[in-house]
């Protein structure tokens, strides 16, 4: 039985459901919230461990979906996974000043998701 929960937020079902089977073989439970604004409805309720967030969704960016978290004392501390296809310096770096904990390049291989993961949710 899975000890975390994860949100995969990706407005591409395919993209989510590859993340969620990796995160299944890593006993994380995912959740998948295709868009920005479904994960933000589901922030009010039940919080995950952790968070996989797309960058590039139609209406709100993951950016913004960052900061809203960050700006939110009740979830501020939540971790987040930037994951995007677009892995330019400034891309990172922007993710990072966001306020994501890890950048994490498409296509998303299992190592490089496990090794995130370990950083995102180490105390």
């Amino acid at each position: 039985m899975p000890t975390k929960k994860a949100f995969v937020v990706d407005d591409n079902r395919n993209s989510a459901e590859v993340l969620s089977k990796m995160l299944m073989m890593l006993d994380i439970e995912p959740l998948i919230c295709l868009g920005p604004r479904e994960a933000i409805q589901r922030l009010s309720g039940d919080l995950p461990d952790v968070i996989l967030l797309d960058v590039n969704m139609p209406g709100i960016s993951g950016l913004e979906v960052v900061r809203y978290i960050r700006r939110d004392p009740r979830i501020a501390n939540l971790p987040v996974i930037i994951v995007s296809s677009d892995a330019q310096t400034i891309e990172v770096a922007n993710a990072i000043s966001a306020g994501a904990n890890v950048f994490l390049p498409k296509p998303v291989n299992f190592e490089n998701l496990e090794l995130a993961l370990k950083d995102a949710l180490a105390p």
